[in-house]
């Protein structure tokens, strides 16, 4: 959305935000509670109120939201290096999880992301490939023995031990659970009203959490360092750029607590979702698991993942519906403008790809699960590029999307080839919270079936 400097409004005061459109809500708190209530609902009363650009108050801090796909691109794209992932973040992980590479910015942005590049690569992937393939099955046979079962709570404890294996090259078990608690409760952290990190708070929770993962990924750097696994951990232990520089101790901590974070709370989400729109749409199901049955073998190797395109299709639509993450914040660090309106230095911006995702304007029946609008007959050509946006986008486009995918089809491979999804009847609605990462607020309970 180009601006011209006299289409600008300008605050009458330099960083105030008065010129902007927008309200206060209650003292203190402003609208955080309609938001983690409803968000959808939340940002359509705001935008049919004041526009695609207002000001308002969560969770402490009076900021600006900027909806639609132009103000996605504006975001993500960034064009003037004016706004800060580190500083928009900041205020809800400052304590959880600082310096991962989603806090930094610019050039230092650039130099550790380059380095963490070795971990994404083909001959990376490959191996992460091969890991899940041998971990995956096993655990989806447990859950076809189990009858009823919380689909959620399973993905995520299998999401978990996925990426125990893959990322630390290390069995199941042991300490799996606690660092499942740790990063459940650091997540939970982030969007908590009280800040102070008392113990047995919601915030006291998150803070304990990120300590005993520093504790344990810092025990075993020396071990990896110098070696030649090829779990991600260890890729990150021995990464260096052409130059020779390489991550300190508490950068490969700081990295992997966001990695490990991402990788598993993220793909638990979408696959969650995908899961609940495939026990509602039978016919769905059966075209996936029609797909899936052309592969042959009973492994997904990483040469036929480009094979499953409806798959593909699916897991998009799946994340339409429900971005894993629905809100993205950052901090202007100088003056710039959007639709009309300056943004002072210091201003909160905010996007909402869980709102964006479903705009009827730029969705028909968007809360219809629909993935042939992922093909391109059905309108991805035609689509504003940034009316989706669930990996993110421009410098800060999410490093592991690839996996994500690829983790998603081997599931869905292992899942749909020998089971049916049943939900508890076909009419079964479940309903999720948006904040601070979607899931079903029932977890989602499920059966599988053998197929004959």
């Amino acid at each position: 959305m180009a601006n011209t400097a006299s289409d600008v409004q300008h605050p009458l005061n330099a960083g105030r935000l008065d010129h902007i459109p927008g309200e206060d809500g209650w003292p203190v708190i402003g609208n955080s509670l309609e938001d983690l209530r409803d968000p959808r609902a939340y940002t359509r009363r705001m935008l049919d109120r004041y526009g695609p650009v207002y000001r308002h108050k969560l969770f402490f801090h009076e900021q600006v939201s900027l909806i639609g796909p132009e103000a996605n691109e504006f975001f993500l794209l960034d064009r003037e290096q004016a706004l800060s992932s580190e500083q928009g973040w900041m205020p809800f992980l400052k304590d959880l999880f600082p310096r991962g590479l989603m806090l930094l910015d610019f050039d230092e942005h650039r130099a550790h992301r380059k380095i963490m590049t070795v971990a994404f690569k083909t001959p990376a992937m490959k191996h992460y490939c091969e890991r899940l393939n041998l971990g995956v099955p096993a655990r989806i046979g447990t859950w076809g023995q189990a009858g009823r079962f919380r689909f959620y709570d399973a993905i995520k404890a299998l999401t978990l031990d996925m990426a125990t294996d893959a990322f630390l090259g290390m069995k199941p078990g042991g300490q799996s659970a606690k660092v499942n608690t740790a990063l459940s409760d650091m997540v939970a952290a982030s969007v908590a009203l009280f800040r102070y990190p008392l113990p047995g708070t919601l915030y006291g929770r998150g803070v304990a959490g990120r300590r005993f993962m520093i504790a344990f990924l810092g025990d075993l750097i020396a071990k990896r360092r110098g070696g030649a696994g090829r779990d991600t951990f260890s890729l990150l232990c021995n990464a260096k750029d052409e130059d020779g520089n390489s991550f300190t101790d508490q950068q490969i901590i700081d990295h992997m607590n966001f990695l490990w974070m991402a990788a598993h709370d993220t793909i638990t989400s979408s696959v969650t979702t995908l899961v609940y729109e495939l026990g509602r749409n039978r016919d769905w199901q059966e075209k996936l698991a029609a797909e899936c049955d052309t592969i042959g073998g009973e492994h997904l190797d990483y040469d036929d993942l480009g094979r499953l395109e409806l798959v593909d299709y699916a897991f998009k639509e799946a994340m339409r519906l429900n971005a894993p993450v629905p809100a993205l914040p950052r901090m202007t660090v100088r003056d710039t403008k959007f639709g009309g309106y300056a943004l002072p230095k210091g201003t909160l911006v905010g996007i909402s790809p869980t709102f964006v995702h479903r705009m009827p304007e730029l969705w028909p029946e968007p809360d219809r699960f629909d993935p042939m609008r992922f093909s391109p007959d059905g309108g991805v050509r035609d689509r504003h590029k940034y009316a989706w946006v669930p990996f993110g986008g421009g410098a800060h486009m999410c490093l592991g999307l690839h996996f994500a995918t690829m983790q998603a089809k081997i599931i869905l491979f292992h899942l749909l080839r020998h089971w049916r999804i049943e939900l508890d009847r076909p009419d079964y609605e479940a309903h999720f919270q948006i904040m601070p990462l979607t899931k079903p607020k029932c977890g989602l309970p499920v059966r599988l079936v053998r197929r004959s």
